[in-house]
């Protein structure tokens, strides 16, 4: 499965951005599609996910302000992003993982926070 991300940009501190992530499959194949993030010099890490039953789970570091969804006629998974903080600026991929299958990443999309 092919997965491309787009909507990140540059967005000052307390604003709000949506990530999208196309598929070129069924998301609902996956067992877990989920966002990572990864800024410079720092492991990448799930900032959210979403299970094929629908079932999210978050960071603590974005619960309350992040949002993952999904759109399964549009095979597009989203993250809904608000009250962006700088801490939040990070390179932020989209996974999707089915045990055995496959482990497919995209290529990422660039997030900017300015205080």
């Amino acid at each position: 499965v092919q997965l491309a991300e787009s909507g990140g940009g540059l967005v000052q501190a307390g604003g709000s951005l949506t990530l999208s992530c196309a598929s070129s499959g069924n998301i609902l194949d996956p067992n877990v599609m989920a966002w990572y993030r990864q800024a410079p010099g720092k492991q990448r890490d799930r900032v959210a996910m979403i299970t094929r039953g629908g079932g999210t789970n978050y960071a603590d570091a974005v619960k309350g302000r992040f949002t993952i969804s999904r759109d399964n006629a549009k095979n597009t998974v989203y993250l809904r992003m608000d009250s962006l903080k700088p801490e939040d600026t990070a390179v932020y991929y989209c996974n999707a993982y089915k045990p055995l299958d496959y482990n497919s990443w995209g290529p990422g999309t660039q997030v900017t926070v300015s205080s």
